[in-house]
């Protein structure tokens, strides 16, 4: 499907164990310019071929900076609290043979798997945004897959950097905990959401909590990065399930199982959606002239808009080939426009699919497009995404559309497909 270079971490000579996959929130399919390398829109986590997992081992107290450097730099693993300029606990941690560990956050260096930058509603490419305004963390967070079945995955806030460190300085929240371990958050946090019932259209929205250091779970702060912890949530945990949101503040990625995966719809099976609704050439009730779904990959790439390109009414859902009356506003062409059927006043956009299978929560015929940016997949997985709110900037949530990140509408957030056959 999309995992032609995700292989570099399994053994060629069988097939390796999949975790599960991460797929980044408002791509669909791809990142506009294409996937490269670290940098792309899906990461599919293998069973390695050597565990690199890493568990807490010796705990050390000091008193200098020198002491806590020397600590640091001897080639293991560690964490470090820095909870006065005088005093830091150092937790190292040791090899663990049974788990695999994968990296996520915005830095290119090598220790990261994933790298993730600020996603853009609408679809545009990131990248141009100057780095120093990202709210990702460079060493985001880190996933835990143990090797051995159920092959259990859990999250963690933050990665180990070059240096094999995690450095929790003075500012950040840390505490001790009753049983004495150290523990504490990033500056924005790591959130997630784990759907009540899975990944399915019967399945509703969980809670919101964030995740430490270590792997415990807590109420959200009063803001993103407020100094003081939330409270700690004691019957949940830090294990992933199929369809669990994780956000990084600036990206919001879902976790999808192997198991999870293997329900969803296939690149083949969308394409053969598409060449279904085309092949029944539905008509322009106006200009009469047949409409046609442009191809998966140009529907990714957000490229061209088509003669045939179907348009909405996203109002009242009636589908039409472009034409250029019933404007109601001349600031904003197509803001509000009178729908020739029933003369519904309301936006008017072009429909793109949705080409992403991981954000279907089932097969069906793609027949609802998200308010306002017009992207269609089925009715299920529409209104699955719908009831989900996302974390948007330091303290908002809303829901978004999976394929481009676009704000949903409060007072109608899809729309119903109505498309008229040919004629003859």
């Amino acid at each position: 499907m999309f995992s032609s270079s995700q292989e570099e971490h399994c053994d060629p000579s069988k097939d390796p164990v999949k975790y599960g996959e991460l797929v980044v929130l408002g791509y669909n399919g791809s990142l506009p310019n294409g996937d490269r390398g670290r940098r792309k829109s899906r990461f599919a986590l293998y069973r390695r071929t050597k565990a690199n997992g890493v568990k807490p081992s010796t705990v050390h107290i000091l008193n200098t900076p020198q002491a806590s450097k020397a600590v640091s730099c001897k080639g293991q693993h560690s964490i470090s609290y820095t909870l006065s300029r005088n005093h830091t606990v150092v937790v190292e941690y040791s090899h663990d043979k049974d788990t695999d560990m994968f990296q996520i956050g915005r830095s290119t260096e090598s220790p990261i798997d994933f790298v993730v930058t600020d996603t853009v509603a609408g679809g545009q490419e990131g990248e141009e945004t100057p780095i120093t305004q990202s709210t990702i963390s460079r060493f985001a967070c880190r996933v835990v897959c143990e090797r051995n079945p159920p092959f259990t995955a859990r999250i963690y806030a933050a990665g180990f950097d070059s240096s094999k460190n995690i450095f929790l300085g003075e500012k950040a929240a840390k505490w001790k905990n009753p049983d004495g371990h150290m523990d504490g958050l990033t500056t924005n946090g790591v959130l997630v959401m784990h759907p009540k019932g899975g990944f399915t259209e019967e399945s509703k929205p969980g809670v919101w909590r964030e995740i430490s250091v270590c792997g415990d779970v807590y109420t959200l702060r009063e803001t993103r990065s407020a100094q003081t912890p939330g409270k700690l949530v004691e019957n949940e945990s830090n294990i992933l399930q199929d369809g669990s949101l994780v956000d990084l503040c600036g990206a919001t990625l879902l976790w999808r199982t192997a198991e999870g995966l293997f329900h969803t719809p296939t690149q083949k099976h969308l394409e053969a959606l598409r060449q279904e609704i085309n092949a029944a050439r539905p008509q322009c009730p106006v200009g009469l002239n047949t409409l046609a779904f442009p191809s998966m990959q140009r529907s990714r790439a957000l490229s061209s808009l088509e003669d045939k390109q179907p348009w909405v009414y996203l109002a009242c859902g009636h589908v039409h080939g472009y034409h250029n009356w019933g404007h109601r506003s001349e600031q904003e062409p197509n803001a509000q426009r009178e729908c020739p059927m029933c003369r519904v006043v309301g936006p008017y956009v072009p429909l793109w699919l949705g080409c992403e299978p991981a954000f279907y929560v089932d097969t069906g015929a793609p027949t609802h497009a998200f308010v306002p940016c017009g992207h269609v997949c089925s009715e299920k997985s529409a209104k699955y995404w719908v009831e989900i709110p996302l974390p948007h900037g330091t303290h908002a949530f809303h829901a978004a559309c999976p394929f481009c990140a676009t704000q949903l509408s409060l007072t109608q957030a899809c729309s119903k497909l109505i498309f008229q056959g040919p004629i003859d």
